[in-house]
């Protein structure tokens, strides 16, 4: 009975923390520039969200001019607004964090 007790709460650990799980391995854009990276994604949208408290609704990495030319960019949702955050991806440093405009790309 007691094994059986413990397989269940092992189970039910398992189940609850699945979508959580899933959620920090969302597909990012520009994955093909992830070797190049100093800085892991997670520790990329932690600085991120740091930054700008908020749900992420799209993330990138990409090469753009600026800091190191290599950078996680986010869209963050917070207060019912848009914003970008950038973050260098080989230094960590905030690039960006900025309002989305009437025309958000």
């Amino acid at each position: 009975m007691k094994r059986r007790l413990t397989s269940l709460a092992m189970l039910t650990a398992l189940v609850v923390a699945a979508p959580a799980m899933a959620g920090s391995a969302a597909p990012i854009r520009g994955a093909k520039y992830l070797s190049m990276a100093h800085v892991t994604l997670a520790a990329a949208r932690a600085t991120a969200l740091k930054t700008r408290p908020g749900k992420i609704t799209d993330q990138e990495l990409e090469k753009e001019k600026g800091g190191s030319g290599l950078r996680y960019s986010f869209d963050i949702k917070s207060g019912g607004k848009g914003y970008e955050v950038g973050v260098d991806a080989k230094t960590g440093a905030v690039l960006e964090n900025s309002a989305d405009g009437p025309h958000p790309d």
